[in-house]
């Protein structure tokens, strides 16, 4: 059994409204709460952070599975939406839509069509971030799938 190990160091000098920053080995930047929750809204916060992975995630995942299953693409992009919900000053991660945009080449087959729709929705599933959410955040994909 492989297991990966992940560092994350973060600094909070004071209270709520502050700034702090973190850092990754490929990654380091200022945190604070957004200006939707009040906030100082300076640098990322965990909502952006959270939208961010599972949005990485899926979309690799969906290259990985795209390729593996020889699709032929011309391009493959994504919007993702994260929706918080704040009822009784209860902060909830409610949930996250993907709306992938693939581009097929326009000699590709119905076939084709039929078998990205599928890997669309199979890689949402298979995403690790997804996964570890499931249950606490519902994942929804949206997707759109044209030729060129």
């Amino acid at each position: 059994m492989a297991q990966h190990r992940f560092l994350l160091k973060a600094e909070w000098p004071g209270l709520r409204n502050d700034i702090g920053e973190i850092e990754t080995a490929n990654l380091k930047t200022k945190v604070s709460i957004p200006t939707e929750m009040d906030g100082p809204g300076v640098g990322t916060n965990p909502d952006e952070m959270l939208l961010g992975a599972a949005a990485t995630c899926y979309i690799i995942t969906l290259a990985a599975m795209l390729e593996r299953g020889k699709i032929e693409k011309t391009s493959l992009s994504m919007e993702s939406e994260g929706i918080v919900d704040v009822t009784n000053q209860v902060i909830t991660y409610k949930e996250i839509i993907h709306r992938p945009r693939l581009v097929l080449n326009e000699t590709d087959s119905d076939k084709a069509y039929k078998k990205a729709l599928k890997l669309i929705e199979k890689a949402e599933q298979s995403c690790m971030i997804s996964r570890a959410v499931k249950g606490n955040v519902n994942v929804t994909v949206e997707p759109i799938i044209k030729y060129e």
